[in-house]
């Protein structure tokens, strides 16, 4: 019972992540794919997103979502041979938690990860490579992404 109540949970994630078909995006806002030209964004945006992605509770869930695909992975043997979406779910999880004012769109090809959007700070557009690379079956990583100062929110006109 103890073997297969993992691997029965496995394979609801599994049916979950293949039956998701959304772009792997670390915000609503960030574009909807790593071809897409990249937008500034707003400062309400960022703040907004910021605190969501520092919560203890989306960090907790980003952190039980990589677990639980690092012992999915482990269970079916596969540690180098990942699913694309997979592969985009998990690496979107490490930057949302650890790259809390990015706008990042992640897509992944055998290994081959591409992100690109908007990062608040070169501290954080330097640390998108290393964070990709911790996650199994990442090969290789093309970072598209780019610094961009939130806009302020503008004022609105007094009639």
């Amino acid at each position: 019972m103890k073997k297969l109540t993992p691997f029965l949970l496995s394979g609801i994630l599994l049916l979950g992540v293949a039956a998701c078909d959304n772009v792997a995006k670390s915000s609503a806002n960030a574009p909807n794919s790593t071809q897409e030209d990249i937008k500034t964004p707003d400062a309400k945006t960022v703040k907004n997103d910021k605190a969501d992605a520092t919560s203890e509770t989306r960090r907790a869930q980003a952190d039980s979502d990589i677990r639980a695909r690092e012992q999915r992975n482990n269970i079916t043997g596969g540690d180098t041979d990942r699913a694309n979406r997979d592969l985009e779910s998990e690496v979107r999880s490490k930057l949302e938690v650890n790259i809390t004012g990015g706008q990042l769109t992640v897509a992944a090809k055998d290994g081959a990860v591409t992100i690109s959007g908007t990062v608040p700070n070169q501290k954080d557009l330097d640390s998108i490579e290393p964070l990709t690379k911790e996650i199994k079956g990442v090969n290789s990583v093309t970072n598209k992404a780019v610094v961009a100062t939130a806009n302020p929110d503008q004022p609105k006109p007094s009639k």
